[in-house]
Formats: C-alpha cells, structure tokens, sequence
C-alpha cells in the first residue's frame, strides 16, 4: 500500500513537472488542433539518447502507442521498469544510440508531462478534465513537429513506431513528407477498424461508469476512478496477446492453490495476471488521458484526409518506408498493413513490406522478436547510406 501511495505522488508529480526534457509554447505559438481549439499555452515533455550531428541529419523520432509515454529506453520515473522499447532502442541496438540521435515525446493529450486533461486550465486554475479539447493523432504529429522545430531539426532521418505510434508515423509522412527520410510504421493501420473503436468504448464506459470519475472532475475531488480504469486495462491487454500467448503463458493453471475455491477470488494464472496489469497500471496513467488517446485513434482515418483515397495521402513522396505486421495481431491484423503498402505503391513510393512469424500477438512489437530488430537494422543501415550517414 505504501509502495502503491508513492506511485500515485510521482505520477501526480509527472503531469506539470515531468522527470524529463520539456518544451514550453507561449501564447505567442499556439497549438491548433483539428477540433477548431488553438491550445495555448501548452508544453510537450520528451526524452533524447544519443547525439546530434553536425549536419542535424541524423534525427529518428520514435513515436509511442496508447499507453506508452517518453521514457522509450530509460528507467521509468513513475514504476522504476526499464524502457517500453529498449530491445528496439539502445547503443548497439536496431535503432543504435550510438549512431542516431532518437526523440521520443509524450502525445498531446498525456499524462507524463505534455498537456493533457490532467495539466491545469489556466483559464480556471484546476485541472482541465473532460473540458480539455479533444485531440486527434493528427494534432499530436503538430505538436512533435514544433518540437523538431524547437529542437532545430529540418528533416527526420525517421519516424518510426508501432500501434498508435505507427498512425502517428504515417501521418507524419502525410503531413510532412518533406520533413521525413524514412518512414517504419509495424503493427499498424492507416484507419481504426469498427471492432477497435468498439473495443476502445468497452474501455471508456468502465472509467465512466465508476462513481470516481465524477464526470470527469475526479482530480478536483481527490478521487480517482481507479477500479473502472482497471477494467478498461484489463479488457484492453487481452487485445494484446493472442490465444496462443494466452494458452503458453498460463493455460487453465491455477493460482497459488490445488484446487477452485468454488468463489470468485482469482482462482486461474490469466485472471491473477489481469488484475495485476489493471492495478499497476492505474498508478502511472490518468483516467481521463485514457479517454483522450482513444478517441484520437478511433478518429483515425488518413484516406479520409485525401478524399477517400488513400494513395492520395502519400502522392509523390520521397520518404523510403518499411512497413511491418505480424501473423497472430488480430488487433491490427496484416490486411491493414498490405492496404497500406498497396497504396504506397499505387503512390510511387519506396516501400519494403514484412509479415513476421509470430505468436505474441500485437505486442509482439515490444517483444524479443528477432526477424523485427534484423528488418529494423536492416533498412535503416539502408536508408542510412542513401543519406550519406
């Protein structure tokens, strides 16, 4: 309980004075966003590892999915864990530190240190709770590029991420594709599909049907929806995995006894297991955040942006892509990959294409994958040398 409390106080501590780089914007530079909100002041919290070249060319910004946040190959401020891709991002890993110099930025919206509904309303002086305007993954690519703007950087080397993060590549590559070398969205799509907004709804009516999240303003009443935004984490990681996963890691084995207890205590592995992901994960992230970030991936629809036509978004590109998928994601399954990759090439564009063998399921790309970190390495020693790097 005690470890539980100080959790709490650091994530708290996370939201204005987040335990990494910040950016701040004035009045003077809002951040517009598509609901028809000029967002200002705000502030985008984000980390860097490794160093910038002279020529400033060597720039990858790693984007993060639903739940991740800036700390991509660094001890976590809030649950001390290593880095949620530090297989991926390291000296001497696929994208090599030693080699690149790598961004990673909490999106708009967030709860790690970049304004979201959590951040304090300067209009009001509380916490902006569901009076935060509504984000669009669109508006988070604005405020990474005024962060590469801040930061001095012209052209990414690449943008790469998966899930959330790889919407967030291609709309970096739809929007500014001036701006972006090479481009790696893995597990992917470039429209969230019916079941996932489906699933996504599932997860916000759990917060919203807690008594604690007081219509959103649970901060001001010092409370938190916390058994409801366990249930949505809960329902949510099980789209993670795959049967299989399911099945290998736990089976039908029971938890700490020889036999049911005829009760509904967690008598199975898999039911121990998701409640633990749900409690642990409530101490690190804000209910209303999670409402925010979903609602930006269900509104996610790039060939919408270029008249229905998707090869439109990427019309004369010059950006080299690599796109990824794996077998068992049954979340973003391969056909939302292979759609991707057939408009890229009815756009002309340079794009190498894998469907990994794999088990895991969607998060098989934060996962030990061996054909990832080869394909990864791969194509970026490749766009690389093309870059003179």
């Amino acid at each position: 309980m005690v470890q539980s409390a100080v959790a709490r106080q650091l994530g708290a501590s996370q939201v204005d004075e987040p335990a990494s780089l910040v950016a701040r914007f004035g009045p003077d530079r809002p951040l517009v966003m598509d609901c028809g909100v000029d967002l200002a002041p705000w502030q985008i919290a984000y980390q860097t590892y490794g160093e910038l070249n002279a020529a400033r060319s060597n720039a990858v910004l790693v984007c993060h999915a639903l739940t991740g946040d800036q700390h991509v190959a660094n001890l976590h401020p809030v649950t001390g864990k290593p880095g949620w891709w530090e297989t991926m991002v390291g000296p001497g890993r696929p994208i090599d530190t030693d080699r690149f110099f790598v961004i990673c930025a909490n999106v708009i919206g967030g709860c790690m240190g970049t304004t979201g509904p959590a951040s304090l309303n300067p209009a009001t002086g509380r916490p902006w709770g569901i009076d935060f305007p509504v984000v669009t993954i669109r508006d988070m690519v604005r405020a990474q590029a005024m962060l590469v703007d801040h930061l001095g950087i012209d052209s990414l080397f690449c943008v790469a991420g998966g899930s959330m993060g790889g919407m967030q590549v291609l709309q970096w590559a739809a929007s500014y594709p001036e701006r972006v070398f090479s481009a790696m969205p893995i597990a992917a799509a470039a429209i969230h599909s019916a079941q996932n907004i489906a699933f996504h709804e599932v997860g916000r009516q759990a917060v919203m049907a807690d008594p604690d999240w007081r219509h959103g303003r649970y901060l001001e009443e010092g409370v938190k929806p916390a058994k409801g935004l366990a249930v949505a984490r809960m329902g949510a990681h099980i789209t993670y995995l795959s049967e299989k996963a399911l099945h290998r890691k736990f089976g039908r084995r029971l938890q700490d006894r020889e036999a049911p207890t005829f009760s509904f205590d967690a008598d199975f592995q898999v039911e121990s297991y998701l409640r633990y992901q749900g409690e642990a994960f409530v101490e690190r992230f804000d209910a209303n955040s999670y409402l925010y970030v979903t609602r930006a991936m269900d509104y996610f629809d790039l060939a919408a942006d270029h008249g229905g036509v998707l090869a439109n978004a990427f019309r004369g590109t010059k950006t080299r892509f690599c796109v990824a998928s794996f077998t068992s994601d049954w979340l973003f399954p391969t056909s939302g990959s292979r759609a991707v990759v057939h408009a890229l090439n009815a756009a002309g564009a340079s794009v190498s294409f894998v469907e990994i063998e794999s088990d895991k399921g969607h998060d098989a790309f934060l996962l030990d994958e061996p054909e990832l970190f080869a394909t990864t390495g791969g194509f970026l020693a490749a766009a690389a040398r093309a870059r003179g790097l």
